[in-house]
């Protein structure tokens, strides 16, 4: 998994210096594709509640719910404009 590199107390501001770009840089990247990927969860989320499975008790049960969720998710836009 990718996360944006946090800072080090008691680095020297020599190599604190130094590793700026490279750091921001790496930062930047990972952001940009951590984003969309969080905003299409979210997306999800937001159309389905798909993470209500309070009643759900078995691996099975589980799946189905997930999937029936995902699929309503997809189906919502085209069947309902």
């Amino acid at each position: 998994m990718l996360t944006p590199i946090k800072g080090i107390k008691g680095k020297s501001a020599v190599l604190k210096q130094r590793d700026f770009a490279y750091e921001n840089l790496y930062s930047k990247a990972v952001s940009a594709i951590r984003q969309p990927i969080e905003s299409f969860f979210n997306w999800i989320n937001e159309k389905t509640q798909i993470q209500n499975t309070s009643k759900v008790r078995s691996f099975k049960g589980l799946i189905v719910h997930i999937f029936g969720k995902l699929t309503a998710c997809f189906l919502k836009p085209t069947v309902n404009p």
